[in-house]
Formats: structure tokens, C-alpha cells, sequence
């Protein structure tokens, strides 16, 4: 029996996503991914100052507004040719791998992590018994026998009321939960720890940005006056307070994420689905050095085709043949609608022709998804924390390699173990791992750059725009939690004439190409096991192995298809 099931919208995500799959047999046979929403962000910045796009672009996602506002002003000053100070540096790469650790966490805990634990079954846990797993896993001290049995009361009074809020509407009790109760109840108290924390290491973009969420950035560096003897800037107290969260970072990763991530892989790691394309994109990215120094990155760039990591092909983003994005699928107008076409010539022209709503199914024949199809040489790619491990495995940096290959020996699984849902679940809390560990280490050296006399993280050489070419081009990249991640800017006498932005969700959720190739999302689900066609939480579970934020991905238009924002350009 064949059966379409369709999942409209995706929750515990960013933005809007619909996922209709084929079941057959209790297998996902075939699925369409669709982005339901459009904005046109690209269409709001054009004939602005170009030092002021990194504001309105920031705006792009609630959740990765620094990684886009870097990405924007990379571009600007690749157009401009500026180089920033190593202070400015420093401080984009401690804001990066902060919010890659806030990320991570946030994702497994609050977006993913119901996905692999029972909340119900945690109401059945002895707590003496999760007191005791707790101890055998990590050091961290809210692990008592009282301390969860406070948390299981916790949760019985939400259950009991009738009211679960953040608990409700979820497949508790599905065959496809594989935790015991105990390991459950730990799994729920720290979801709930895990909200607190949070909003601690945010601070972090706050002292340094002014602000969080959107804090403020600068064309040539970063706007963070460094004095150590001015109460008003961010002085050795406030560095101070940076170093504290940063420590505190390091512990909640240490024992509390990575001892959890590797007790509940224990339990699924015959659950081997998920895997999806077999090609891998990562730009590169966090340079310890300068952007134009790939060698510095700490994340190198590159491709991998095929799973074949013998082999790692360069990336060039302003290569007209490498990267190109297709719309045979989208809702958008291009000239040639079959033609790829490359960021710097690229168009955001919405053009609805599907059905109207409310309707039961999407014609995959046609346009079915308010994402674009971008492709690499014509091929889908997966990007992501699992495609910069692939590449940097592939590459063979030897912390990443060392990570991976402890990881696989503990759980004793195989390197093709990787190319999973828990896979790629695996590899984004090693990456938080790496990142916090580096995050300490950018700070030293910040620290120690400031005690050394240097205090600028500003160049203004270029400021002024008589300054600039009459017409320049440029791209800024960045690796964000969730990917690879491009900025494509082209200015023309001191204003900008066109931009856009290739997300990492982009590459993810694309739809299928006019050869049919499907994309990251859509490969990975063929073959998932549904045990339910009414509870499909094995599809959620990959979908959401790859944290999917459609907000940065699609772009806000009425029913009508009447464009909703206009801006009147000062």
C-alpha cells in the first residue's frame, strides 16, 4: 500500500517548512521538501549604502543574525579590498564560535532532543537509578537522587494539569523511542538547564556587540572600543565577564552535552537512516589569521563528492560554473527558466503558480517551493556540521580527525556510521567541543594582543566612498552553525545594485533540479522506517538532524501574491 503523508509545518524549527513523503511498505520511497514562506530581503537592500547591509541582512533569521551581518560586511570588504586589525578578528571569531556553542546546544536540547527522549517515559524513571547513570556519565553536580526526583515532580505537575505547553502535541510513547526511563528523566532535566545556560554565553555578544540579538557591526572591523581603563567600553571587567561565561561554556559542554550525546548514540546507533547525498560543501571558515588566508581556518574549505574521501575538490565562490541557483522548481522568474545562474547575476522575481490554499498535495512536477536549487558543478550538496567534518576529515586536520575517530571508537561504529541522522547529530555536538575549546584559546590571544599595546579594531582607510571603485563586486563567506554560507554583493557608484544571499538552508532544503536530483533533505529521507504513518517521527527525526531555519532560506508576500514590504530608500 502506497500512502502520501504530509507534515505542514515542521515545528521546533526557524521558519516554515512543509515535507511531503511517499510510504511504501513502511519506508519513505520518495519526499518533496517545500519552504512556504517568501520576504525578498535581497529586494530591500538595493540602492542602499553598502556599509549599512549588514543591519538590514542581520535581519534575514531571528537566530543567526551575527553570522549573516559577518557574511555581509566580508562582502563589502572583499569588494572594497580591506583588511581589518587582528583585534577585530579576534572578536568576530570568539562572537562566531559563540553563538556556534549557544547554537548547538540550543538545537539538541530545545529543537532535537524530543525527538530521541521520551518526555512521558521520564514520569516512570527511578531517580535514584538516573541519579546513578547521571553520576556514571559525567562530573556535573545537579546529578542527585533529589535533583531528579524535583524534575520528574516538575514535569508530573505539567502532565497532570493538562496543560503541557512545550510538552504537547509530540509522539510520546512511539516504538521509536529507545531511551529507558531513567535516561529519559536525565535527558528532561537537562533540556531544562539547558534554557537557563543559554542565555548566559549571550552575554558574550552583548559586551562586544552592544546588543542580543542583532548586536552592531562595522565595515573594517568591529564596533568594540577597547580601553581597559574606561568604564563605558568594554574594559578588563567586561573581558573579565567574558572569560566567566566562556569557562562556564567549556563545563556544560564537557559534562553535560558531549556525556549525554554519547549515552543516548549508545542506544540508537543501530539506527542508521537519514544518510541522505553522498556530496559534501564546506566553504571554510573562522580563519585564525585573515579570511584571505584559507590555511588559517579552523574549518577548511572544500567538497567531497561521492563520500570519497581520498579526494577533495577546491571551492571557488566566484567561479560563474561552480555555484549557480535553478528555479524549475521555485516559485521565482528567471528569463531562462531552465538556466542556472550564478549570485552575482542572480534574481529575486517571485512568481507564484501553485495551487491555492488550502490544498492536500504539491505537484513535484512543478513549482512547489519558495527555495531556490542552488548546486555545485550541477550537483546537490549537503552542507553543515557534518560536511565540514567530512571535509576536514577528508582534508586531514588532525583535531577534527582525532574527534571523529574517538567518537566512532567509543560508540564502535564505522566511518560510514557518519553519513546518518545520528551522524550528523553526533557531528554537530563534536563541533561545539571543538569550537568551545578554541573559543577559550581566541580569547588568550585577544587578551594578550591588548596587553601588548594593540587596541584598534577599526581600519578606516576606506571609509569614505570616494575612496571606492565607481563599480566592484565582491562575496563574503562564512561557515554557520548550520553551514556554508555566501554573501554576494555588486556595487555601483557608492550604492548597492544587487545582492544575494546562497543560506546554508538553501543548500539543504533545495528542491529537485530539472534532472530530478533531489536535495539534501529529500535524499535523506528516502528509506527512513515509518512505524507510524500518523506519528511519522523518524522523518522528523532526520529533518531536524540538520537544524533546518527556513527563515534565512525562503523569502513575505499576501495570499494574493502581492508583495507585503515595501522600503522607501532615503
Amino acid at each position: 500500500m502506497t500512502t502520501r503523508i504530509v507534515v505542514d509545518p515542521i515545528t521546533r524549527i526557524e521558519g516554515h517548512l512543509r515535507i511531503e513523503a511517499v510510504v511504501e511498505g513502511n519506508r519513505i520511497t520518495d519526499a518533496v521538501s517545500a519552504g512556504t514562506i517568501f520576504r525578498g530581503i535581497e529586494k530591500i537592500v538595493e540602492n542602499r549604502d553598502p556599509r549599512d547591509v549588514w543591519a538590514f541582512v542581520q535581519r534575514i533569521c531571528g537566530v543567526c543574525t551575527h553570522i549573516h551581518a559577518l557574511a555581509s560586511i566580508r562582502a563589502v570588504e572583499d569588494a572594497l579590498d580591506i583588511r581589518i586589525p587582528k583585534n577585530a578578528n579576534l572578536i568576530r571569531n570568539i562572537m562566531t564560535a559563540t553563538q556556534y556553542v549557544q547554537d548547538h546546544v540550543i538545537h539538541f536540547y530545545h529543537l532535537h532532543g524530543f525527538d530521541w527522549i521520551d518526555v512521558l517515559s521520564a514520569l516512570k524513571a527511578d531517580p535514584v537509578q538516573a541519579s546513578a547513570l547521571a553520576r556514571s556519565i559525567s562530573n556535573w553536580p545537579n546529578s542527585s537522587q533529589g535533583y531528579f526526583q524535583d524534575v520528574q515532580n516538575k514535569v508530573k505537575t505539567i502532565v497532570e494539569s493538562g496543560q503541557l505547553g512545550i510538552f504537547a502535541n509530540a509522539y510520546w510513547g512511539h516504538s521509536a523511542y529507545r531511551l529507558p526511563p531513567e535516561a529519559n528523566l536525565v535527558g528532561v532535566a537537562h533540556y531544562l538547564e539547558a534554557l537557563m545556560w543559554q542565555k548566559e554565553i549571550a552575554k558574550i555578544h552583548t559586551i562586544f556587540g552592544g546588543k542580543n540579538p542583532h548586536p552592531n557591526y562595522l565595515v573594517g572591523g568591529m564596533a568594540s572600543t577597547l580601553n581597559m581603563n574606561d568604564n563605558d567600553v568594554v574594559n578588563m571587567e567586561r573581558l573579565n565577564l567574558v572569560k566567566t561565561k566562556i569557562d562556564e561554556a567549556q563545563v556544560f559542554v564537557d559534562q553535560v552535552l558531549i556525556p549525554d550525546i554519547f549515552a543516548i548514540a549508545g542506544f540508537y546507533k543501530q539506527d542508521l537512516y537519514g544518510g541522505g547525498g553522498a556530496n559534501y560543501l564546506a566553504y571554510g571558515g573562522i580563519p585564525t589569521v585573515d579570511i584571505r588566508e584559507p590555511d588559517s581556518f579552523l574549518f577548511p574549505g572544500g567538497v567531497v563528492l561521492d563520500r570519497n574521501l581520498s579526494k577533495v575538490q577546491d571551492v571557488d565562490l566566484k567561479d560563474p560554473k561552480q555555484i549557480q541557483e535553478f528555479v524549475p522548481h521555485s516559485w521565482y522568474h528567471y528569463d531562462d527558466p531552465k538556466a542556472g545562474l550564478h549570485p552575482w547575476q542572480g534574481k529575486t522575481e517571485a512568481l507564484y503558480d501553485g495551487p491555492l490554499p488550502p490544498y492536500n498535495n504539491l505537484d513535484e512536477k512543478k513549482g512547489y517551493s519558495w527555495i531556490k536549487t542552488p548546486r555545485w558543478q550541477g550537483r546537490p550538496m549537503e552542507v553543515g556540521p557534518l560536511a565540514r567534518f567530512v571535509v576536514a576529515y577528508a582534508r586531514g586536520n588532525k583535531e577534527i580527525k582525532g574527534l571523529v575517530d574517538d567518537a566512532l571508537r567509543r560508540l564502535n561504529l564505522p566511518v560510514s556510521a557518519l553519513y546518518s541522522t545520528l551522524g550528523r547529530t553526533l557531528a554537530r555536538a563534536l563541533e561545539a567541543k571543538y569550537l568551545v575549546d578554541h573559543l577559550a584559546g581566541f580569547y588568550q590571544d585577544l587578551v594578550a594582543n591588548i596587553k601588548a599595546g594593540d587596541s584598534q579594531t577599526f581600519n578606516g582607510e576606506k571609509w569614505e566612498p570616494e575612496k571606492w571603485p565607481a563599480q566592484t563586486q565582491g562575496v563574503g563567506f562564512a561557515e554557520a552553525p548550520r553551514g556554508a554560507l555566501g554573501h554576494w554583493i555588486k556595487i555601483n557608484q557608492g550604492k548597492v545594485s544587487g545582492y544575494q544571499a546562497v543560506v546554508p538552508t538553501t543548500w539543504n532544503a533545495s528542491p529537485r533540479d530539472e534532472s530530478g536530483q533531489k536535495g539534501p533533505y529529500e535524499s535523506s529521507l528516502l528509506d527512513t522506517p515509518i512505524a507510524r504513518e500518523d506519528q511519522p517521527l523518524e522523518l522528523l527525526r532526520t529533518i531536524h538532524s540538520f537544524d533546518p531555519c527556513l527563515a534565512c532560506a525562503t523569502h513575505l508576500i499576501t495570499p494574493q501574491g502581492n508583495e507585503i514590504l515595501k522600503v522607501r530608500v532615503l
